[in-house]
């Protein structure tokens, strides 16, 4: 290790995405730091010129590769002052390393109950929250007695996962030879809730919402990797945002007294008596996929992923002002991949300069590749951004883009 990079502070960044997501070299000066990245072959053109050092691994939630990695970057450029990872399926991973390197960093045992679906709904009733009906399963009898109990269909879903992976509706005995019962992948078991599904995106301080902005689904996240498309609008309601806050200030206490950014899902009945009615579904502890990170820059002037890289390292996140004048909502769309993946587009039709129509998109071109990589929300047919004066005006921009976009492909296999 030379005396040039031992004299600057070294930190690890665990990295997948290939999309601008994140800014790193505006979080931190890779000047006076040693910034290195362990990121896959996929993730490594959006990493910064001014990297230290890169390393590819064919994962970056491979804890044990990942390791051994690290272990390299710190014999050449010294022990990690912090170790960070922004990509929910990489958070334990960059904990339990921050953990072993002695970094001042949220512990595995902090973070597992924005991982661990069951904990975190038992944590969220605890605190007197609304929580669907909750059971662990190991077979297709306890199952079916949730059901049976509450005469209705039940979402059947790994403990921890992500993006809808393993998830099944069943509603009737057919549905059960979808479920993958196994003895490594442990399930939870929820009773179906009827109404619509908001996500809530922002930062909370430890103790309030820093910052926070709430989203109705447009179809949803198990949909779309069934195929359909899937948008989302900022609601604009006052008595619906309200009560969404309300819970969602409750719903992180029950979770955490620390900073964190957060991803919140829940279901809303915006017409019950007595008010909106609000049930939880489930909260991570990162911020929120697809283009929300992109929209909170571009409509709301607020980086969300620089505050939680800031929380990584221990720093306080910066302060959400947001632009003067009449605040504006915002949405996004993402079409699904044409083909299965990895595919090569082979037309597409561009959707901005429409009117009602994105303002911002993220397209391949015919003859590139669509690659089978584990960002699942990155990776798409196409991403659409929009903004508009009130939400009614943002999705009927959603859905004339939703109705009118084509894209087409071709599967490649793994020979592209």
């Amino acid at each position: 290790m030379s005396s040039a990079w031992a004299t600057r502070p070294h930190i690890v960044v665990l990295h997948r995405w290939r999309a601008r997501y994140a800014h790193y070299e505006r979080y931190v000066d890779h000047r006076v730091h040693a910034v290195t990245y362990v990121t896959t072959e996929v993730g490594a053109a959006a990493v910064p010129d001014e990297a230290a050092e890169v390393v590819l691994v064919p994962a970056t939630d491979d804890l044990a590769r990942v390791r051994k990695e690290v272990d390299g970057l710190v014999a050449r450029h010294g022990a990690p002052r912090a170790v960070v990872a922004l990509k929910e399926d990489d958070l334990l991973v960059a904990a339990e390393l921050a953990q072993e390197w002695g970094c001042a960093a949220r512990r595995p045992d902090e973070l597992l109950p924005f991982r661990d679906k069951y904990l975190m709904t038992a944590r969220v009733a605890r605190a007197g929250l609304t929580v669907p009906p909750t059971t662990r399963v190991a077979g297709p009898e306890q199952v079916r007695a949730l059901a049976d109990s509450h005469e209705r269909p039940v979402v059947v879903k790994p403990v921890i996962g992500s993006s809808s992976e393993g998830v099944v509706v069943v509603d009737g005995e057919q549905d059960l030879d979808e479920v993958s019962f196994a003895a490594d992948r442990p399930l939870i078991a929820q009773v179906h809730i009827p109404h619509p599904v908001f996500h809530v995106d922002g930062i909370f301080d430890g103790e309030r919402l820093l910052c926070w902005r709430a989203s109705r689904y447009l179809n949803t996240c198990l949909g779309f990797r069934q195929g359909t498309a899937l948008g989302s609008v900022e609601e604009d309601r006052p008595d619906v945002t309200d009560a969404i806050g309300a819970f969602a200030e409750r719903a992180l206490k029950a979770l955490t007294g620390a900073a964190t950014p957060f991803h919140l899902e829940v279901f809303v009945d915006a017409d019950a008596p007595g008010g909106p009615a609000v049930t939880f579904l489930e909260v991570g502890a990162r911020v929120g996929g697809a283009e929300i990170p992109y929209v909170w820059r571009e409509v709301h002037g607020y980086d969300l992923m620089e505050a939680a890289f800031r929380i990584a390292l221990g720093q306080p996140p910066q302060r959400w002002e947001p632009p003067p004048g009449p605040q504006e909502s915002a949405g996004w769309l993402l079409a699904p991949a044409p083909a299965a993946r990895p595919c090569v587009i082979t037309d597409v039709t561009p959707m901005t300069g429409r009117s009602p129509g994105p303002y911002a998109e993220e397209l391949l071109r015919p003859g590139e590749v669509l690659p089978d990589a584990d960002a699942y929300y990155e990776h798409v047919g196409g991403r659409f951004r929009f903004r508009g004066p009130d939400s009614t005006t943002v999705a009927a921009a959603v859905e004339a883009t939703a109705r009118d976009f084509r894209v087409t492909g071709e599967s490649c296999g793994g020979d592209r």
